[in-house]
Protein backbone atom coordinates (compact mmCIF):
# COMPACT_ATOMS: atom_id res chain seq x y z
CA UNK A 1 0.00 0.00 0.00
CA UNK A 2 1.24 3.76 -0.72
CA UNK A 3 2.69 5.07 2.22
CA UNK A 4 2.09 8.78 3.27
CA UNK A 5 3.22 11.21 0.35
CA UNK A 6 4.33 13.76 1.88
CA UNK A 7 8.11 13.34 3.03
CA UNK A 8 8.52 11.86 -0.33
CA UNK A 9 7.54 14.74 -2.33
CA UNK A 10 9.10 17.09 0.33
CA UNK A 11 12.79 15.01 -0.39
CA UNK A 12 11.92 15.50 -4.14
CA UNK A 13 11.51 19.41 -3.52
CA UNK A 14 14.90 19.01 -1.53
CA UNK A 15 16.45 17.31 -4.38
CA UNK A 16 15.28 19.19 -7.24
CA UNK A 17 16.36 22.89 -5.16
CA UNK A 18 19.47 21.35 -4.01
CA UNK A 19 20.57 20.45 -7.62
CA UNK A 20 19.26 23.94 -8.55
CA UNK A 21 21.65 25.54 -6.49
CA UNK A 22 24.71 23.19 -7.39
CA UNK A 23 23.96 24.51 -10.99
CA UNK A 24 24.02 28.08 -9.80
CA UNK A 25 27.23 28.05 -7.79
CA UNK A 26 29.09 24.88 -10.26
CA UNK A 27 31.33 28.07 -11.75
CA UNK A 28 32.39 28.85 -8.56
CA UNK A 29 33.81 25.98 -8.24
CA UNK A 30 34.60 24.83 -11.52
CA UNK A 31 35.33 28.21 -13.64
CA UNK A 32 34.92 27.22 -17.34
CA UNK A 33 38.02 27.55 -19.89
CA UNK A 34 37.92 29.70 -22.39
CA UNK A 35 36.48 27.26 -25.04
CA UNK A 36 33.74 26.65 -22.76
CA UNK A 37 32.16 30.35 -22.55
CA UNK A 38 30.30 30.89 -25.04
CA UNK A 39 28.17 27.83 -23.30
CA UNK A 40 28.25 28.43 -20.24
CA UNK A 41 24.67 27.00 -19.28
CA UNK A 42 26.04 23.70 -20.58
CA UNK A 43 28.92 23.75 -18.48
CA UNK A 44 26.78 24.00 -15.57
CA UNK A 45 24.29 21.23 -16.78
CA UNK A 46 27.25 18.91 -17.15
CA UNK A 47 29.08 19.26 -13.73
CA UNK A 48 25.51 18.88 -12.22
CA UNK A 49 24.64 15.65 -13.83
CA UNK A 50 28.16 14.49 -13.23
CA UNK A 51 27.44 15.18 -9.87
CA UNK A 52 24.34 13.04 -10.19
CA UNK A 53 25.73 10.70 -11.72
CA UNK A 54 28.65 10.17 -8.99
CA UNK A 55 25.59 10.19 -6.07
CA UNK A 56 23.45 8.10 -8.45
CA UNK A 57 25.57 5.27 -9.90
CA UNK A 58 27.73 5.16 -6.88
CA UNK A 59 24.52 5.11 -4.90
CA UNK A 60 22.62 2.11 -6.41
CA UNK A 61 26.16 -0.04 -6.54
CA UNK A 62 26.69 0.44 -2.78
CA UNK A 63 22.60 -0.70 -2.60
CA UNK A 64 22.94 -3.67 -3.65
CA UNK A 65 25.82 -4.69 -1.53
CA UNK A 66 24.45 -3.06 1.57
CA UNK A 67 20.87 -4.89 1.46
CA UNK A 68 21.40 -8.38 -0.29
CA UNK A 69 17.51 -8.42 -0.48
CA UNK A 70 16.89 -6.38 -3.23
CA UNK A 71 18.96 -9.26 -5.81
CA UNK A 72 15.92 -11.68 -4.58
CA UNK A 73 13.13 -9.10 -4.54
CA UNK A 74 13.12 -5.94 -6.66
CA UNK A 75 9.45 -5.31 -5.97
CA UNK A 76 8.64 -5.48 -2.20
CA UNK A 77 11.53 -5.08 -0.68
CA UNK A 78 12.20 -1.15 -0.73
CA UNK A 79 14.94 -0.01 2.24
CA UNK A 80 14.72 3.55 3.16
CA UNK A 81 18.29 4.30 1.68
CA UNK A 82 17.17 2.68 -1.46
CA UNK A 83 14.09 4.61 -1.84
CA UNK A 84 15.84 8.09 -0.50
CA UNK A 85 18.21 7.64 -3.72
CA UNK A 86 15.58 7.03 -6.12
CA UNK A 87 13.33 9.66 -4.84
CA UNK A 88 16.60 12.19 -4.85
CA UNK A 89 17.06 10.78 -8.74
CA UNK A 90 13.64 12.20 -9.47
CA UNK A 91 14.04 15.40 -8.35
CA UNK A 92 17.65 15.81 -10.22
CA UNK A 93 15.63 14.45 -13.45
CA UNK A 94 13.03 17.39 -12.63
CA UNK A 95 15.68 19.63 -12.35
CA UNK A 96 17.15 18.58 -15.25
CA UNK A 97 14.79 18.56 -17.75
CA UNK A 98 13.70 21.95 -16.51
CA UNK A 99 16.98 23.26 -17.00
CA UNK A 100 17.26 22.11 -20.73
CA UNK A 101 13.50 23.77 -21.18
CA UNK A 102 14.68 27.50 -20.27
CA UNK A 103 18.19 26.94 -21.76
CA UNK A 104 18.28 24.71 -25.20
CA UNK A 105 16.18 24.43 -27.92
CA UNK A 106 13.46 21.84 -28.36
CA UNK A 107 14.96 20.42 -31.90
CA UNK A 108 18.29 19.98 -29.98
CA UNK A 109 16.92 18.18 -26.65
CA UNK A 110 13.85 16.49 -27.53
CA UNK A 111 15.60 13.64 -27.16
CA UNK A 112 16.77 13.75 -23.72
CA UNK A 113 13.68 15.73 -22.72
CA UNK A 114 11.55 12.60 -23.32
CA UNK A 115 14.33 10.32 -21.82
CA UNK A 116 13.93 12.56 -18.67
CA UNK A 117 10.20 12.15 -19.00
CA UNK A 118 9.79 8.09 -19.01
CA UNK A 119 12.21 8.25 -16.37
CA UNK A 120 10.34 10.36 -14.25
CA UNK A 121 7.14 8.27 -14.68
CA UNK A 122 8.86 5.58 -13.70
CA UNK A 123 10.45 6.76 -10.65
CA UNK A 124 7.23 8.35 -9.71
CA UNK A 125 5.80 5.10 -9.91
CA UNK A 126 8.03 3.40 -7.38
CA UNK A 127 8.31 6.68 -5.04
CA UNK A 128 4.52 6.58 -4.76
CA UNK A 129 3.85 2.72 -4.54
CA UNK A 130 6.74 2.19 -2.05
CA UNK A 131 7.26 -0.82 -4.84
CA UNK A 132 9.97 -1.59 -7.74
CA UNK A 133 12.40 0.23 -5.44
CA UNK A 134 15.30 -3.13 -6.55
CA UNK A 135 13.91 -2.51 -9.86
CA UNK A 136 14.48 1.43 -9.97
CA UNK A 137 18.02 0.73 -8.47
CA UNK A 138 18.81 -1.46 -11.15
CA UNK A 139 18.06 1.27 -13.63
CA UNK A 140 20.14 3.82 -11.58
CA UNK A 141 23.34 1.67 -12.32
CA UNK A 142 23.40 2.90 -15.77
CA UNK A 143 24.29 6.14 -13.97
CA UNK A 144 27.70 4.20 -13.69
CA UNK A 145 28.40 4.90 -17.00
CA UNK A 146 26.95 8.40 -17.43
CA UNK A 147 29.93 9.46 -15.13
CA UNK A 148 32.33 8.59 -18.23
CA UNK A 149 29.50 10.28 -20.85
CA UNK A 150 29.48 13.30 -18.38
CA UNK A 151 33.46 13.38 -18.33
CA UNK A 152 33.66 12.89 -22.09
CA UNK A 153 31.55 15.98 -22.71
CA UNK A 154 33.47 17.99 -20.23
CA UNK A 155 36.77 17.37 -21.81
CA UNK A 156 35.32 18.30 -25.23
CA UNK A 157 34.17 21.35 -23.88
CA UNK A 158 37.37 21.94 -22.41
CA UNK A 159 39.07 21.73 -25.79
CA UNK A 160 41.09 18.34 -24.66
CA UNK A 161 39.93 15.99 -27.30
CA UNK A 162 43.37 15.29 -28.84
CA UNK A 163 44.84 14.24 -24.61
CA UNK A 164 45.53 10.66 -23.28
CA UNK A 165 42.90 11.47 -20.94
CA UNK A 166 40.17 11.85 -22.91
CA UNK A 167 41.23 8.75 -24.96
CA UNK A 168 41.05 6.79 -21.83
CA UNK A 169 38.33 8.26 -20.73
CA UNK A 170 36.72 6.94 -24.18
CA UNK A 171 37.95 3.45 -24.03
CA UNK A 172 36.40 3.64 -20.15
CA UNK A 173 33.34 5.21 -21.38
CA UNK A 174 32.51 2.23 -23.86
CA UNK A 175 33.67 -0.32 -21.58
CA UNK A 176 31.06 1.14 -18.94
CA UNK A 177 28.03 1.65 -21.31
CA UNK A 178 28.45 -2.15 -22.65
CA UNK A 179 28.62 -3.53 -19.57
CA UNK A 180 26.08 -0.73 -16.64
CA UNK A 181 23.70 0.54 -19.95
CA UNK A 182 22.88 -1.95 -22.66
CA UNK A 183 23.75 -5.11 -20.57
CA UNK A 184 21.87 -3.60 -17.30
CA UNK A 185 18.56 -2.32 -19.56
CA UNK A 186 18.33 -5.87 -21.77
CA UNK A 187 18.12 -7.54 -18.33
CA UNK A 188 15.73 -5.50 -17.23
CA UNK A 189 13.42 -6.00 -20.16
CA UNK A 190 14.08 -9.88 -19.51
CA UNK A 191 13.18 -9.46 -16.00
CA UNK A 192 9.83 -7.71 -16.77
CA UNK A 193 9.09 -10.29 -19.48
CA UNK A 194 9.50 -13.37 -17.07
CA UNK A 195 8.12 -11.85 -13.97
CA UNK A 196 5.25 -10.50 -16.66
CA UNK A 197 2.46 -12.53 -14.72
CA UNK A 198 3.36 -11.28 -11.25
CA UNK A 199 3.28 -7.35 -12.53
CA UNK A 200 0.07 -5.62 -12.38
CA UNK A 201 -0.80 -4.93 -16.45
CA UNK A 202 -0.31 -0.77 -15.72
CA UNK A 203 2.68 -1.24 -14.33
CA UNK A 204 4.22 -3.51 -16.60
CA UNK A 205 2.37 -1.67 -19.70
CA UNK A 206 4.72 1.52 -18.40
CA UNK A 207 8.25 -0.59 -18.19
CA UNK A 208 7.28 -2.60 -21.33
CA UNK A 209 6.94 0.96 -22.92
CA UNK A 210 10.00 2.43 -20.96
CA UNK A 211 12.42 -0.25 -21.95
CA UNK A 212 10.93 -0.29 -25.28
CA UNK A 213 11.70 3.43 -26.14
CA UNK A 214 15.34 3.45 -24.02
CA UNK A 215 17.14 0.82 -25.60
CA UNK A 216 16.72 2.17 -29.15
CA UNK A 217 17.88 5.50 -28.06
CA UNK A 218 20.51 3.71 -25.95
CA UNK A 219 21.83 1.97 -29.17
CA UNK A 220 21.72 4.54 -31.08
CA UNK A 221 24.34 6.77 -28.93
CA UNK A 222 26.76 3.80 -28.73
CA UNK A 223 26.94 3.93 -32.36
CA UNK A 224 27.46 7.69 -32.26
CA UNK A 225 29.90 7.19 -29.58
CA UNK A 226 31.63 4.47 -31.28
CA UNK A 227 31.89 6.81 -34.69
CA UNK A 228 32.43 10.16 -32.83
CA UNK A 229 35.68 8.65 -30.53
CA UNK A 230 36.80 5.72 -32.80
CA UNK A 231 36.13 6.78 -35.96
CA UNK A 232 35.78 10.48 -36.09
CA UNK A 233 36.52 13.58 -38.64
CA UNK A 234 37.93 16.91 -37.36
CA UNK A 235 34.15 18.00 -38.72
CA UNK A 236 32.09 15.72 -36.46
CA UNK A 237 34.50 16.66 -33.47
CA UNK A 238 34.11 20.61 -34.41
CA UNK A 239 29.81 19.72 -34.79
CA UNK A 240 29.61 18.23 -31.51
CA UNK A 241 31.07 20.58 -29.35
CA UNK A 242 28.89 23.25 -30.49
CA UNK A 243 25.72 21.09 -29.81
Amino acid sequence: MPMALGPDLLLVAGSFAAFRLLNRGVERLMPPPPSARRNRWKWRNIWTSLAHSVLSGGGALAGFCLYPGLHEDLVGTHPPGAHSLVTVSVGYFLEDFVDMLCNQKLHQSWELLFHHSVVIVCFGIAVLLHQYVGFALVALLVEINSIFLHLRQILLMADLVHTTCYRLNSIINLGTYVVFRIATLAWMTRWLFLNRQHVPLATYTVGTVGMAIMTPMNIILFYRLLRSDFFKSSRDTRREKEK
